[in-house]
């Protein structure tokens, strides 16, 4: 169940934070771009399972499709709605998972059993680093007008994805003290914006706090899951 589970998980972080466009997520009310994703869903699962042979799995990028269009007509685009979006596609794979948890086994890559592990580990990347970009970026929206000293452009967007990537590394490589020191860095380099203006200050704060809370919560979650399944293979370091 868990191989088949960490199959579809990647298929899901590719098709909605690699393989996504920016127009195709702002044009989900179009028909036609609603099903080009689900065609998209629906190629990446069968590509991770190494099948196209189940119903079930189309079945899986129907029920996306109509997820996605229901969040795109029905809820304004906020924190609230991306949370419960990804939540919602979640459980879905977790109940395909549970009530097929063959489909791995009946896949072109089942005889590869280290496979699972690395699909697992680039699977909680992508939603440690890009999904936690889009979830922290709607948290601060209400305080995009905060005059924050100007920057390079998207270098706010850049330096979360690289401390979010930091944290996911040092986490999966029993590093996690390290984590202080990346805050302590941050907190240094940050000290002469922040110093001078509280709005800055909390704005830096909280934007902070979200982004490191968000990759802690899925680098020990991806932990939990490729502990949960064959080893991949690397041996041991040696002391």
């Amino acid at each position: 169940m868990t191989e088949t589970f960490a199959a579809l998980l990647l298929a899901h972080a590719l098709a909605d934070f690699v393989f996504q466009t920016r127009r195709i997520a702002l044009n989900k009310r179009r028909l036609p771009v609603l099903l080009l994703h689900g065609a998209i869903v629906l190629a990446l699962t069968q590509a991770a399972l190494g099948r196209v042979d189940s119903s079930e799995v189309l079945a899986l990028a129907l029920a996306h499709v109509v997820v996605d269009g229901f969040k795109a007509r029905l809820t304004p685009a906020g924190l609230g709605a991306f949370l419960a979006d990804q939540m919602a596609h979640v459980a879905l794979l977790a109940a395909l998972a549970i009530w097929r948890p063959g489909l791995w086994a009946g896949g072109l890559w089942a005889g590869l059993a280290w496979l699972p592990g690395p699909m697992a580990l680039m699977a909680g990347a992508i939603l440690a680093t890009r999904a936690g970009g889009f979830a922290v970026g709607f948290l601060m929206k209400p305080w995009a007008g905060v005059d924050l000293p100007r920057g390079l452009a998207n270098g706010g967007l850049l330096i979360g994805l690289l401390e979010r990537g930091l944290i996911f590394l040092l986490v999966m490589v029993d590093q996690a003290a390290g984590i202080g020191f990346l805050i302590a860095a941050k907190s240094v380099l940050r000290f002469e914006t922040t110093s001078k203006d509280q709005s800055a200050s909390e704005y830096v704060i909280i934007g902070t706090l979200a982004s490191f809370g968000w990759a802690l919560v899925f680098a020990y979650a991806t932990k939990a899951l490729v502990q949960a399944l064959p080893p991949i293979g690397i041996p041991a370091a040696i002391p």
